[in-house]
């Protein structure tokens, strides 16, 4: 958990998400995304890691190793169904559109 020494503040129905950069992930350093809620005060951190077999990182003061993404919420309604509309991929899992 890497602190980044700044805590926000953003309204209800916005959501606030920390997601990894892909400078960092070319070198072998990951970092999870994660959800901040809108009532959180505190200081913001970054899961962080490294993939194996990769050298350590070192990081420094002031290093951008994260990206923040504040958006509105969508409203959605859930309704219990008997069955899902059909669609031309289906079932189809991870990959099933790249053939």
């Amino acid at each position: 958990m890497i602190p980044c020494g700044i805590a926000i503040e953003f309204p209800y129905g916005f959501d606030a998400q920390v997601r990894p950069r892909s400078g960092l992930s070319s070198k072998g350093l990951g970092v999870a995304f994660g959800t901040i809620d809108a009532d959180y005060r505190g200081e913001l951190l970054v899961t962080m890691w490294t993939f194996g077999g990769c050298a350590p990182y070192e990081l420094r003061n002031g290093d951008r190793i994260a990206q923040l993404v504040i958006a509105p919420l969508a409203e959605a309604v859930s309704v219990e169904v008997a069955e899902l509309t059909e669609t031309a991929r289906g079932d189809g899992g991870h990959g099933s559109t790249g053939r």
